[in-house]
């Protein structure tokens, strides 16, 4: 269930990940502020955001805490890198949140931004995972539902998505036309992501030696 961590590459799989998780959390900033509608996990964070007065990025933490334990019951391998995507996702996210001005009455602009976001978020994720540290807390999830269903990353990904947004809908977070369309896009741009950057997602384990220090 858990992955073992590498030691001699950590140094530089740590800085790899974290340009991942900075690229994702300027993803999410870009969504929020793009005001079309944000993506499904996002509706959700700011419905409950609004509900607790938490920020944003905080309710990034809480949810894929929540996640995280339902790829846990699905089986999914974890590893450091799925703790550390829960927390430093939303610290970068409440940064960029911080320094993006919101566009309005701008629909190029806010278009050029919600599929730049839609981009981002699939290239983001196909680096962190590709550092093998363990998938984040959603992508988890998605990876499990692929392994256990047989989809591909394309419909795991979008099946999941329709059932968040509908929950963060319904608790009164921000839907809009441009949730429409980056449900529609995730999926490709995920899956884009991960040919680009040559990631298998559940490639054969390797056998290491294991050096078991007595004492």
């Amino acid at each position: 269930m858990f992955k073992p961590i590498r030691w001699k590459s950590f140094p530089r799989d740590f800085a790899v990940i974290q340009i991942g998780f900075a690229l994702f959390g300027l993803s999410i900033a870009m969504l929020i502020r793009a005001n079309l509608g944000t993506s499904p996990w996002v509706i959700l964070e700011v419905a409950l955001s609004q509900i607790t007065g938490l920020t944003p990025g905080t309710l990034s933490i809480l949810v894929g805490l929540v996640v995280l334990l339902g790829a846990l019951a699905l089986r999914e391998r974890i590893g450091w890198g799925t703790l550390a995507n829960i927390l430093f996702i939303g610290p970068w996210e409440d940064l960029c949140l911080w320094l993006i001005p919101p566009a309005q009455d701008n629909l190029p602009v806010q278009l050029t931004m919600l599929l730049g976001a839609a981009f981002l978020m699939g290239m983001a994720s196909a680096i962190y995972i590709g550092v093998e540290a363990g998938a984040g807390p959603r992508d988890s999830l998605m990876l499990a539902v692929k392994r256990i269903s047989g989809w591909s990353l394309r419909r795991a990904r979008g099946t999941i998505e329709i059932v968040v947004v509908l929950v963060g809908w319904l608790l009164g977070g921000p839907l809009g036309f441009g949730t429409v369309i980056f449900a529609l896009v995730i999926g490709p741009a995920v899956q884009w992501g991960f040919k680009i950057f040559k990631v298998e997602p559940h490639r054969p384990l390797e056998v290491e030696p294991v050096l078991i220090e007595k004492g």
